[in-house]
């Protein structure tokens, strides 16, 4: 394994660094407190090719690998990690829709993705399925020359900003199961849809709420991949996103972890540097070790991926491990800046609530970790398999 960058990578991350510390991380704590994500930010995104770098080059991607993708996502959610989610979605949802739409749906939304004039809404999680996805309700009928849906989704990211959202719906019987779910490309200001929104503990500024369907119509060409395969096409992404997410929240506590260590060599007790007390050191040094280690578990992922290797379990052990350290990693570094830490001055307790909601979004450390055993022992280890 080659852990060198290309120059064309360098280049890239050089730019997001930039972008990263100069725009997005001066103003991390104010932007929670905005309705919504700066439309001129996003464009400025689009601009430098920030959004869906592995999309195909006609949809306006570079055409990038995963690992160059992780090292974008990496250097955005550095400075801050709620935008970075504009990432995250972008390579998710624009790769499901560029892959198997129609290419005149495709071409009519997925450039303006990438160009940061819109934003994609993801449709998986009912209120009564959770992480048992293939259990879903919302039901899409066939009716003349498209489809009328009906039902809800919840828990859905940029649920009241996004333009369109990729709909999983049931075309199929109940007890087909996952094999009876389609996927669908919906705009959301037609007829019959209504969103609420969600007051969340963290990430804010990302809009988190449930979207109703009543009675809405969808043309047939807006039917994504063949009828009955939508789960199969999101199983796949989100391996990818799996590891993008870990990728988000290391960044985070890694941003917290260069500040207390700058933190602990100019606070001084007992007439010395914090620096100099192993008791403040040690912790530090672990978080550094730990943070390093799930780093590379992600990029390793992605190179699997990048080859054509299964890395479905070390997808899963990205997403349950990352969240999870970064949240306490974070802490740590909040009880190092001491009584300021604990402050809504500092960044620290903004960046905990932010990364808490992934050990929870996008599947759980227990899902995480059936798939990690189904992957090593097979389908006995999953009861439900």
């Amino acid at each position: 394994m080659d852990f060198s960058l290309t120059p064309e990578q360098q280049a890239l991350c050089d730019a997001a660094a930039r972008f990263a510390r100069q725009r997005l991380q001066p103003h991390y704590q104010q932007r929670e407190q905005e309705p919504c994500l700066d439309p001129a930010l996003l464009k400025e995104m689009g601009d430098l090719g920030l959004i869906g770098v592995d999309l195909p080059e006609e949809y306006g991607g570079l055409g990038a690998d995963g690992v160059t993708s992780g090292l974008l996502i990496e250097k955005i959610a550095y400075g801050d990690f709620n935008v970075s989610y504009v990432q995250l979605m972008g390579s998710l949802l624009g790769s499901i829709v560029s892959r198997n739409a129609p290419p005149e749906v495709a071409g009519a939304w997925v450039p303006r993705l990438t160009a940061g004039e819109i934003l994609l809404a993801g449709g998986l999680t009912e209120p009564r399925g959770g992480s048992d996805a293939g259990n879903m309700v919302l039901k899409a009928e066939g009716v003349g020359d498209g489809y009328v849906l009906n039902g809800e989704k919840t828990s859905i990211t940029f649920s009241d900003q996004a333009a369109a959202m990729v709909v999983f719906a049931r075309t199929g019987k109940p007890e087909d199961a996952a094999r009876g779910i389609s996927a669908f490309l919906v705009p959301l200001d037609q007829k019959g849809v209504s969103r609420i929104h969600f007051t969340d503990l963290g990430t804010k500024i990302i809009g988190r709420g449930q979207v109703f369907f009543d009675n809405v119509k969808v043309p047939k060409e807006h039917l994504i991949g063949p009828e009955g395969k939508g789960f199969v096409q999101v199983m796949q992404g989100f391996d990818f996103s799996r590891v993008l997410i870990g990728l988000q929240c290391l960044a985070a506590a890694q941003a917290s972890l260069d500040e207390a260590w700058q933190y602990s060599t100019e606070r001084k007790a007992f007439g010395a540097p914090l620096a100099q007390y192993q008791g403040v050191t040690f912790p530090l040094a672990e978080a550094d070790t730990q943070l390093t280690a799930a780093r590379w578990l992600c990029y390793r992922a992605l190179w699997l991926r990048d080859r054509g290797l299964p890395h479905t379990a070390e997808a899963a052990m990205c997403k349950w491990w990352a969240p999870k350290l970064a949240y306490e990693v974070i802490h740590q570094c909040l009880l190092t800046h001491g009584h300021y830490g604990y402050t809504t001055d500092m960044p620290h307790q903004q960046r905990m609530r932010d990364v808490l909601g992934l050990q929870i979004g996008d599947g759980t450390a227990q899902i995480m970790k059936l798939i990690i055993a189904r992957e090593r022992v097979g389908k006995v280890a999953v009861q439900y398999a």
